[in-house]
């Protein structure tokens, strides 16, 4: 009689890997902060892809400048991290960041879920971000034929989007800058006019200096904020 399946990967309890394969993902994370409830900013879910069942969550700021001036805003895709294993759009790092960058640089944000690892090994999740953003991008295709959800008609510039990765987010951002950098160029599809990387993170057999420390323990929200 063989020996009951032990856990050999624990990440804080949220996730663990057992030494059968067999993966336990927590339903009941404690997290330290709460869901910020801005209302300068509204949100709404979406699925972007219904064979997956994975939704993208979009942050639309109630008043801005633009708006004002009778003038569109710009597309913000943020690609949250995790390690690629943990993470969703509903977590309240991700989203209350999200919910910043909508009412700070006046633009619509749009953050997608992926699949994670160890479920789902890579590339899958550079597919699924990959997925979304052609998900928006048929969006302007239904805006301009038919008049297409309010919350995507009217003031959106498809033609100013910005993606943002937060760690392994920001190696997806690499990743579909990659992509898209070597696909023929379609004057229908919306134009992607930057990426901007947030402590991407990159695998190697060497660890950085950062990675040796103590930098990392020295982080606060006021560095980040300056």
């Amino acid at each position: 009689m063989g020996s009951l399946p032990h856990i050999v990967e624990d990440c804080m309890g949220v996730l663990q890997l057992f030494s059968d394969g067999t993966v336990f993902r927590s339903q009941n994370i404690n997290f330290k902060n709460p869901v910020v409830h801005d209302n300068s900013v509204l949100f709404k879910d979406y699925l972007f892809d219904e064979k997956l069942n994975l939704h993208l969550r979009m942050y639309k700021p109630t008043s801005t400048k633009s708006n004002c001036n009778n003038l569109i805003i710009p597309i913000i895709v943020f690609i949250h991290g995790g390690g690629f294993c943990v993470g969703s759009r509903t977590w309240p790092s991700s989203h209350n960041c999200c919910v910043r960058l909508a009412s700070g640089l006046g633009a619509l944000v749009v953050a997608p879920d992926y699949r994670l690892a160890p479920e789902h090994r890579l590339p899958a999740a550079m597919d699924d971000i990959v997925s979304a953003v052609r998900w928006v991008q048929k969006q302007r295709q239904g805006v301009s034929e038919s008049g297409g959800d309010a919350w995507l008609s009217g003031t959106l510039d498809f033609d100013r989007v910005f993606i943002v990765g937060d760690s392994s987010g920001g190696n997806i951002a690499h990743h579909l800058a990659v992509r898209f950098g070597s696909a023929e160029k379609d004057p229908t599809r919306m134009r992607v006019r930057g990426y901007l990387l947030l402590a991407p993170f990159f695998g190697g057999e060497v660890r950085t200096k950062s990675e040796e420390g103590p930098s990392e323990e020295l982080l606060n929200l006021e560095i980040l904020d300056r």
